[in-house]
């Protein structure tokens, strides 16, 4: 036999407060019935016996219900106690509530019958209306609690159905999901395959026989081939970079660059812009204290890293200037760039870096700008201008 659990702390409270209730009605004389062979502390036993199958109302409902009606039978040899008989619906109610399904759909049905069989039989004993009352009283704390308990049960399976179809529509949807995102990805490999590695695997060629074979018409040759391959390439690459920006996707990488990895990427472009005749300084003049918030720190970063791309591109020989400034809840990010004629081959550009700026800074509620400036002396420089709201509550986006 499966061991009882142990008693809900439910429970364990509607009996206490029933069985103190039982008492204070005993200690002031108020019963539900007189004339009985047995004496008034006999109220006490059913009541003790009724408020004891409470605490099984939840873990064994259809014993205690089976039990309970046994202990309502004995009340009526006693004067009898109110807390007994609501004791007793809470039990109809609890074994329709928690008991077994069978139990739900049975037990409404017999204490509707037993309900009619009472009312009819004592109609029939005593020859008057009145005894109609005893077929309500019957139904009030038997058939009423009973339905009540169908009721409630109902709605929960109801509750849970739905919640249960819910989930497994979210689960399908999230299958779904996954199954687009893996077959977009298996896409875009195949998409990378075709456009990119044709141009890398030439570019690798020649540049190994560039740089084994002594012959500078070969070596000329081999660089014409490159550039032409790197080209296309970036072509290749942008066509696909334009197809990806209509993509919903919005999660960025776990970790983040910010403002405090400037230095390294102005020595690698330092590196890079070094036979360009392109020089790199960075002037943080920050004043206010305080961290950024992260969306700020990262669109700065990526202001910066695009416009020194863009100057390693188009940049003439000269100082790329990359300035930051925090004042009155906005950070500026400037980059000034030398304008004009560039010696040797220029690689061209197609506007989206531009366009990338503009969007994350609109996305932030800053304002953006880029384009030519004049100086005083005549000469011509390139700027890049984004103010950027430093502030933690304006920066969630």
């Amino acid at each position: 036999m499966k061991p009882l659990s142990r008693p809900d702390r439910d429970d364990v409270l509607i009996a206490g407060a029933g069985l103190l209730g039982g008492l204070v009605l005993w200690a002031v004389g108020l019963h539900t019935q007189g004339n009985r062979p047995l004496p008034d502390a006999w109220v006490l036993v059913p009541l003790v016996l009724m408020a004891g199958l409470e605490l099984l109302r939840r873990t064994a409902p259809q014993a205690a219900l089976v039990l309970g009606t046994c202990v309502l039978v004995a009340d009526q040899f006693t004067p009898g106690s109110l807390a007994t008989v609501v004791m007793f619906t809470d039990l109809v109610y609890a074994a329709v509530l928690y008991g077994s399904p069978s139990a739900a759909r049975r037990i409404p049905v017999t204490t509707g019958l037993i309900t009619v069989g009472v009312t009819i039989g004592f109609y029939a004993w005593f020859q008057k209306p009145q005894a109609l009352l005893l077929g309500v009283v019957t139904g009030l704390i038997s058939f009423a609690p009973a339905t009540t308990g169908a009721l409630v049960r109902n709605h929960r399976e109801a509750a849970d159905g739905a919640r249960l179809r819910a989930e497994q529509t979210a689960l399908l949807a999230e299958m779904d999901r996954s199954q687009a995102v893996v077959a977009e990805r298996a896409r875009m490999a195949r998409e990378l395959h075709d456009m990119v590695a044709n141009h890398l695997s030439a570019i690798a060629i020649h540049s190994t026989a560039a740089l084994s074979l002594d012959d500078p018409a070969t070596t000329r040759q081999a660089l014409s081939v490159i550039r032409e391959n790197s080209v296309d390439g970036l072509a290749e690459m942008r066509r696909l970079i334009g197809l990806l920006r209509d993509t919903s996707g919005r999660d960025e990488p776990t970790a983040a660059p910010t403002l405090a990895g400037l230095d390294a990427l102005l020595a690698q472009a330092r590196t890079n812009g070094a036979d360009s005749g392109l020089g790199f300084t960075l002037d943080d003049r920050r004043t206010e204290d305080g961290p950024l918030p992260a969306p700020v720190e990262l669109a700065a970063y990526r202001i910066v890293q695009e416009s020194l791309t863009n100057a390693l591109k188009h940049a003439a020989p000269g100082t790329v200037e990359v300035v930051l400034t925090r004042l009155d809840g906005l950070l500026t990010v400037c980059v000034t760039s030398p304008y004009g004629d560039r010696p040797g081959p220029r690689a061209p550009g197609s506007g989206a870096g531009l366009i990338g700026m503009r969007e994350r800074t609109e996305l932030l509620d800053g304002t953006f700008t880029a384009g030519p400036e004049s100086a005083p002396d005549g000469t011509k420089s390139w700027q890049v201008r984004a103010q950027l709201p430093a502030a933690e509550g304006k920066s969630s986006t």
